[in-house]
């Protein structure tokens, strides 16, 4: 279980979080939704390791993220809004790439077969030539690499065609139901999160968002 307790973050003296509190369950799929500048991405940030805690407290397992941050980031997938890969490999050497500074070593068949299993078949292909779909899936496929418990996914599908979103959406589901993932997901798109998420979580005061939840038989509590 992921534990967030009372997270609170300040930029200047901007509040970007307040008092934040929820639980995520391991094989959930959780929505993060909210207006541009809520504190989505923060959030994401905070629970990747990557932006330091405040104040509040966060656990995994009992295991608290102040003392060990360094363990726990060996558990942590974290998909970032802007594609990470390098244009010039292709996506084998993308992979290869990337499993070398990788915390679980992975030999080039399982590999391949991590990018077959989401649908991205162009292992031999130039990553600068693959559609936005085909990047975004590859922008996945390195995070899970070291076979994390939680993935983090800042807007992952946005800007893609409808089919690699909805593969996209169908392999996170498998992640979570078949393989005990617990994964936190923000999108801007409505439809997308009321169709692949357990539970929604809201960022801000912002109505529309919890109306436009409510109205389609999904909760969504407000942190």
């Amino acid at each position: 279980m992921l534990k967030v307790e009372s997270l609170t973050k300040h930029f200047g003296k901007k509040v970007v979080l307040s008092d934040v509190s929820f639980t995520v369950n391991k094989g959930e799929v959780i929505g993060l939704v909210g207006e541009n500048g809520a504190g989505k991405s923060t959030l994401l940030k905070i629970l990747s390791t990557l932006t330091p805690i405040e104040s509040g407290r966060i656990l995994y397992n009992e295991l608290n993220y102040q003392d060990n941050r360094f363990d726990l980031r060996k558990k942590i997938g974290f998909v970032p809004q802007d594609i990470a890969v390098w244009e010039d490999f292709s996506v084998e050497e993308n992979m290869v790439f990337f499993e070398q500074l990788s915390w679980k070593k992975r030999t080039k068949k399982e590999l391949r077969q991590l990018c077959q299993d989401m649908k991205l078949e162009h292992w031999k292909h130039k990553t600068s030539s693959l559609s936005g779909g085909m990047k975004r899936k590859l922008n996945i496929a390195l995070s899970l690499i070291h076979d994390p418990d939680i993935l983090l996914l800042d807007e992952p599908t946005v800007g893609i065609d409808l089919k690699s979103k909805t593969e996209i959406g169908a392999y996170l589901r498998h992640l979570a139901k078949s393989k005990n993932k617990l994964i936190l997901y923000t999108s801007h798109d409505m439809e997308e999160i009321t169709s692949l998420c357990d539970r929604i979580y809201g960022i801000g005061t912002d109505p529309f968002y919890k109306k436009f939840l409510e109205d389609h038989g999904k909760d969504v509590h407000v942190l």
